[in-house]
Parts: C-alpha cells; sequence; structure tokens
C-alpha cells in the first residue's frame, strides 16, 4: 500500500485502477484511502467512527480477475497489520468503486486451485450473509441466489477452466455475495482471519475448510433457513443434506478436510480463538460464540470431527 501511495503520488493520479484478486482490489481501494488522508490506515478500521479525509477520494475502477470476495462492490479493504500479525478491515464509503468491469475472459487464466478457493469464499459470503440473525430481505434473497449460482457453476469453473458461462456465473456470485454480506458475515470469517494472518493461509481456502464446522455449531439457530435453501438448490436432506453438499463440494475441489493442512497446530488454539473472539465479525453470528465456543469449533476442525458442535 506504501509503495502504491508513493507511486500515485508521484504521478499526481486522478484515479485508481484496481486489476486482480481480493487482494489486489483491496491494496488498490486503500491506496485511494491513503491517498486521501494523513492519518494512519488503522483509524478507519470498521469498528471505529470513519474520521474525515484531509482531501477529496480519488474515483476508483475495479476489475476483479477471480471470482470471490466481492471486493469490486464494497465500501471495506482487508489489510493486514505486520507488526501485530492481524488482519484489519478498513471501512469508508468513498472506497466503494464508481465503476466495475466484470469480464470472464480475464479469469481464463486462473489455476484450478484457485478457482475453487476464490469460488468457496464467494460461497461462504452468500451462505453467512443469508444466516445472519437479522430481517433484511433483499440480502436473502440476493445470498440465495448467489449459492444457487455456485451450486451450479463451481465444479465446471474449476475443471473446465475455458467455459465463460460457468465463469461469468461465479463473477457475478461473487459480486452477489459482497453485497449480501453488508447485512454481516460470521464465524466462518472470523475464525478465518486469524488463522490467515499467523499461517500465511488462502482466505479463500481458510474459509472453506472451516465451513460445515461453523455449519454444525450454528445449527440450533440456522436449521430452518437451511432447510428452506437447500430445497431451493434442489438439495435433499434439509440440513443434513445441505451440510453434506458442502462436504462433497470440497471433496470434489481438492479442499482439504481439517485446518492442520492450513498449518494450525494445538499449541496454537488458544490465540486464534481469542483473535477471532475479538474479530469484528463475531458478535454477528447467528448463534452466540464466546473465546470457549470459537476454540471449541477449531479443536474440532483440526481433528476433522462435527459430533457434538451443535450441542
Amino acid at each position: 500500500v506504501a509503495a502504491g501511495v508513493a507511486a500515485f503520488r508521484a504521478h499526481e493520479a486522478d484515479l485508481v485502477v484496481a486489476i486482480g484478486g481480493g487482494s489486489a482490489l483491496d491494496c488498490g481501494k486503500t491506496i485511494a484511502l491513503a491517498a486521501a488522508t494523513d492519518r494512519p490506515l488503522w483509524d478507519f478500521e470498521i469498528t471505529l467512527a470513519a474520521p474525515a479525509l484531509d482531501r477529496p477520494m480519488v474515483p476508483i475502477l475495479a476489475v476483479p480477475t477471480t471470482a470471490g470476495t466481492g471486493s469490486e462492490v464494497g465500501r471495506a479493504s482487508v489489510i493486514t497489520d505486520e507488526e501485530a500479525a492481524r488482519k484489519v478491515i478498513l471501512l469508508h464509503p468513498q472506497m466503494l468503486p464508481r465503476l466495475v468491469m466484470l469480464d470472464p475472459e480475464l479469469t481464463i487464466g486462473l489455476p484450478a486451485t484457485l478457482t475453487a478457493w476464490t469460488g468457496m469464499d464467494a460461497l461462504a459470503h452468500n451462505l453467512e450473509a443469508y444466516c445472519i440473525d437479522a430481517w433484511h430481505p433483499m440480502a436473502d434473497g440476493v445470498a440465495v441466489e448467489g449459492m444457487r449460482l455456485i451450486h451450479g457453476s463451481l465444479v465446471t469453473a474449476t475443471t473446465d477452466g475455458r467455459n465463460l458461462a460457468a465463469r461469468g456465473t461465479m463473477l457475478a456470485a461473487a459480486s452477489m455475495g459482497a453485497t449480501a454480506f453488508q447485512k454481516g458475515l460470521g464465524a466462518i470469517h472470523s475464525l478465518s482471519h486469524p488463522i490467515g494472518a499467523h499461517c500465511h493461509a488462502h482466505h479463500g481456502l481458510t474459509n472453506a475448510v472451516l465451513m460445515p464446522y461453523v455449519l454444525e455449531f450454528n445449527r440450533p439457530a440456522i436449521e430452518p433457513k437451511i432447510v428452506q435453501v437447500a430445497r431451493c438448490l434442489g438439495i435433499g436432506g434439509g440440513f443434513e443434506g445441505f451440510r453434506d453438499w458442502v462436504i462433497d463440494l470440497r471433496k470434489a475441489l481438492g479442499i482439504p478436510h481439517t485446518v492442520e493442512a492450513l498449518g494450525v497446530t494445538a499449541p496454537m488454539l488458544d490465540q486464534l480463538s481469542e483473535e477471532a473472539f475479538r474479530d469484528p465479525n463475531t458478535p454477528d453470528n447467528p448463534r452466540p460464540a464466546d473465546t470457549a465456543a470459537l476454540r471449541r469449533i477449531l479443536a474440532a476442525a483440526l481433528e476433522g470431527r462435527l459430533d457434538g458442535l451443535s450441542r
């Protein structure tokens, strides 16, 4: 970000064009923010009231080359504070890009692994937004349709990377997920952030590994909604059917079943769960989750077991 701001000022730029995956888009958006303020970037953390800018923020053009984060339609960016080894969500309404270009041809060269991981990130966004216990029927409708598109296109986009229809559908689903999660996110993301910061694991992959464990933990609070979305997606078996679809989807995409594959070890669980509890997404989780509950989810994800999480 600092290098980008220096280049922005050296060229006296009047526009930021952010091209790439979620990290690149977030970096571009943050460069525009940093160029408009003399404050430390951490003053714009999502948990704080956004201070006034010192200068007008220049327009941002976003061109995603992955179908995952949906950062192109968001007002926030996720930046790693390297000194503190934590991921920080920065927020300012003017970071919302003025123009977005969704071109599936730009995603053609994306490797299958990254296609799968970013696609699971899009699923996590739609799923968690839908499950949040807040009344927002428009966001819920967007999230359900986003999940339906992913259900029909993610495996094809991963196994047949030149399929423009599947690639384009996934781009739409990713943007829909980020639109829906203005409603909120939950424990998948609050657990994923510290794992990513400490283990340098890809965010979408981390979300994918954690997904069934958080689903099972949240079951007492979300089962009726999951039964409903399973019906919309044509998945039989209610809650268990939807959860098993997530597990089967991970297998089809070559995604591991435990967080051990991400570099998580038992001695790390206390610190990761404490940091996850402080994550701004934790209060929105459908089922209240304190540090002990988050540690229980992590322990289950380390051992690869789902039994008992919903109790």
